[in-house]
């Protein structure tokens, strides 16, 4: 991760308003209501909302990431400490004393060298120098989440929909250079490195960010006004994104290289989506099954036959519905559910309910007195009074 010492002066941990033992699933929280309430597209012409938008992705770039927010913390508490602090010429000072004896680093001497661990191994890992003296490796682009809804078929069968995101990549303004003219110039006091070294004792040495050019290599004489010098800012697209079948409410699809496109060559990130799933006003789902309530009369309940139940997107099926079935039995349609991750269906699970008339004709008043009478001996209530009674 390249975090200039812009970054770590900055309390990340209060821009996204969380506490320093904050869990991860508290920090994404903390982001994705932080970038919702900021982001340009519900704040047209908020140019102070769209730098706190900014400042909110920059603290969730650094602390959504387990080795970022180490190497983060780690630096934190070494400048709050006064352990390392800027020295003449905008090197890092040691207070008189031998960092490489302090933390037992022995690495390679000289100019550009670093630490073998320790500090070195911190430091190293924070600039994405690892020691070398350099700036030329390239950094990966960061993950992005969005959110989609879909309609319920859409998440049984699978769908290719729009969707807008937003993140960090080159300044279009600039093409990236952070001068508005495209001329920036090699910095001189790093010589392009972003990194300035202070001899230390022994041979070692300690590297820092280019405090004149925040770590970058390049000075914009004419700083470009959309990303203010630094060669990044947001982009917003729009790109087609296809929703495998079978997704299920909440559920976090992974999307590799569809993220934040990487600097210096360096691949992008990941495409993080969450899918919503609207209801259906007749089917419901239990995991690779779809489930409907199918009403049947008395007659077909008592005496059986044969019943059509409707499918979702497909032609209706029939099933046998068995003499004296009961409301609340569940009959299955084999294959007639959702997708599988290997291409088969669940099954459609039907639960069959009563249904009793509100008004009846004089015909079937006479039919069902008639029934009444046939039946006068039997109390179907009389099995549960016996178990009542314990007996």
């Amino acid at each position: 991760m390249n975090l200039s010492r812009e970054v770590l002066e900055k309390d990340l941990y209060r821009v996204l308003g969380v506490p320093k033992d904050a869990t991860e699933a508290e920090i994404k929280k903390a982001y994705r209501k932080l970038a919702r309430e900021y982001h340009p597209d519900a704040n047209k012409g908020d140019a102070k909302a769209e730098e706190r938008f900014k400042e909110v992705g920059e603290a969730n770039e650094v602390l959504s990431d387990a080795k970022n927010r180490k190497e983060y913390d780690e630096a934190r508490a070494l400048l709050g400490s006064g352990g390392f602090r800027p020295g003449p010429g905008g090197t890092a000072g040691t207070g008189g004393f031998d960092l490489g004896d302090l933390f037992g680093g022995a690495g390679q001497g000289g100019p550009g060298g670093g630490f073998g661990g320790g500090l070195g191994d911190v430091f190293g890992g924070l600039f994405n120098r690892g020691g070398t003296g350099t700036r030329t490796q390239p950094r990966r682009g960061q993950d992005v989440e969005s959110e989609v809804t879909l309609s319920f078929t859409e998440a049984v069968d699978g769908a290719t929909v729009p969707l807008r995101m937003s993140s960090s990549a080159a300044c279009k303004a600039c093409s990236g250079t952070g001068d508005k003219n495209g001329t920036p110039r090699v910095c001189p006091t790093c010589v392009g490195t972003g990194q300035v070294s202070r001899g230390g004792g022994g041979g070692f040495s300690l590297t820092d960010p280019c405090l004149d050019c925040r770590g970058r290599g390049l000075i914009a004489e004419n700083p470009c006004e959309v990303c203010r010098g630094s060669g990044r800012a947001t982009s917003s697209r729009t790109m087609q994104v296809r929703i495998p079948a079978g997704v299920s409410d909440g559920q976090r699809i992974r999307l590799r290289g569809k993220g934040a496109p990487g600097e210096r060559g360096g691949p992008h990130g990941d495409l993080y989506v969450v899918v919503h799933v609207d209801a259906h006003p007749v089917f419901g789902r239990r995991g690779d099954n779809l489930t409907v309530t199918v009403p049947v009369s008395f007659t077909e309940a008592a005496l059986g036959g044969e019943i059509s139940v409707p499918t979702l997107g497909g032609p209706p099926v029939k099933l046998k519905l068995p003499a004296g079935t009961p409301g609340g039995r569940t009959l299955r349609a084999r294959g007639k559910g959702a997708v599988r991750k290997d291409g088969t269906r669940g099954d459609l699970l039907v639960t069959v309910e009563v249904a009793v008339p509100g008004e009846l004709n004089d015909q079937a008043r006479q039919a069902l007195e008639s029934y009444r009478e046939a039946m006068a001996g039997e109390d179907p209530r009389a099995a549960l009074f016996q178990a009542a009674k314990g007996d």
